[in-house]
This record gives C-alpha cells, sequence and structure tokens, in this order.
C-alpha cells in the first residue's frame, strides 16, 4: 500500500516544529499589528492636515507601499541595506520593520477616512463651546471614530496575519518554513508528505483568521451608519 505522507505530519517532532514555527508567525503579526495601530493612529490623524506639503509626503509615504510589492521592501531592507548601509538586520526584524510601515500606512488610511467622515458640524460646534483642538479630538472625533474604522481595521489584521508568510523569502523560520523543511526531508520516502503539511497550515491560517474575519464583518452590521 503507497504511503500517503501524512506520517511526517503525525511525528511529534514534527508537530512540535510547526507549533514553533507558528508561535514565531504570531510573533511577528502581533508585534507589527501592534506597532501599526499605534503609529497608524498619529499617521491617520496627520493626513487629515490642511498642510499640502505634509499632506504631499505622506500621500508619497502611502502610494510608496502600495505600489512596490512588499516582497521588494524586504528585499531591498534584507539584502540592499545590509549592503548599502553594512546593517546587520536579521530577517525576523527586518520583516516587522516592513510590515510594520506597511501596516501603518494601510491602517492610517483607514482612520483618516473614519475621521474625515465626522460631519464638520460637529467640530464647528465643539469649536463654539471653546474646545481645544486636542479636546475636540479626544471628545469628540475619535470616540465616533473608533466605531467606525474598527470593522477596517481588524479585516487588516487578518491581511496582515496572512502577509507574515512572506517572513520565509528572508530566512525567517516561521510556519511556512518550517513546513517547508519537514517536506524537503520526507519528499524522498513520503512524497505525499506535502500535501498533509500544506493542508496543516492551511487548517492553522482558516483557524486563525476565519473568526477574526467574521468579527469584523459582525461589527461592520452593528454599527452601520
Amino acid at each position: 500500500m503507497p504511503n500517503s505522507g501524512i506520517d511526517a505530519l503525525l511525528s511529534v517532532n514534527n508537530l512540535t516544529r510547526l507549533g514553533q514555527g507558528l508561535a514565531v508567525t504570531l510573533k511577528l503579526s502581533i508585534i507589527s499589528i501592534a506597532i501599526s495601530l499605534a503609529l497608524g493612529l498619529i499617521y491617520g490623524i496627520a493626513m487629515t492636515t490642511k498642510n499640502k506639503l505634509l499632506y504631499g509626503l505622506l500621500k508619497l509615504y502611502l502610494e510608496a507601499f502600495r505600489v512596490i510589492p512588499l516582497l521588494v521592501w524586504l528585499f531591498l531592507l534584507f539584502f540592499g541595506g545590509a549592503r548599502a548601509f553594512g546593517a546587520d538586520t536579521d530577517g525576523f526584524t527586518a520583516s516587522v520593520i516592513v510590515f510594520s510601515m506597511w501596516g501603518t500606512v494601510e491602517m492610517g488610511d483607514i482612520i483618516r477616512g473614519a475621521v474625515q467622515s465626522i460631519p464638520a458640524c460637529q467640530r464647528l460646534s465643539a469649536e463654539a463651546l471653546g474646545m481645544t483642538k486636542a479636546r475636540i479630538y479626544r471628545h469628540v472625533i475619535i470616540p465616533q471614530a473608533v466605531r467606525r474604522f474598527t470593522p477596517a481595521a481588524i479585516n487588516l489584521v487578518t491581511r496582515m496575519i496572512k502577509t507574515s508568510s512572506l517572513a520565509v523569502f528572508v530566512g525567517v523560520t516561521e510556519i511556512l518554513r518550517v513546513g517547508k523543511q519537514i517536506i524537503e526531508f520526507n519528499m524522498m520516502k513520503n512524497p505525499m508528505a506535502s500535501f498533509w503539511i500544506y493542508a496543516f497550515i492551511f487548517v492553522v491560517y482558516f483557524i486563525i483568521c476565519y473568526p477574526v474575519s467574521r468579527l469584523s464583518k459582525r461589527l461592520e452590521a452593528k454599527w452601520e451608519y
């Protein structure tokens, strides 16, 4: 009877290694998401500026990450940066930097849209009451904007988790790289090992991302204006 290849997946050692790879994936994702949330809030509010020069620079930064593939940014920082500036950046650090920079502009654009969707009359009314700009943002703009950008922000979180798999190309031993290593080791004796390993990784990503995606849709329906 042909070997189904599932033994490669059911091996305790391989499952442990896949678990360790998943831990790296989650660590990379969580750090990048946390930085993106913090910097994205600042970037998004800055994008509402009426200063044309500042807005133009921020818009250029946004378009740079939308036009140029993330993989190119990763290679530029990991390989190009090391050669050009002698920076000894490991794959994990390079991935965190690039994913955070990308997440910041995407999160910022979401927040910008939410902030600008608040009716101008509310800002004018707050100003008429003598509130400072900082207090207007704190007590009027941001509380309403949070409800509007949260569903889209959660959806971005799922995209960032899935995008973390690109880190495999700069040597990060996340779950996909561990899977490839297991497949290469078992290729000769278990040709079908690739199916089971990739199927397992597929299920892992689905289990992580699907509930988050459903939460986004539920909040969007609940808070729909």
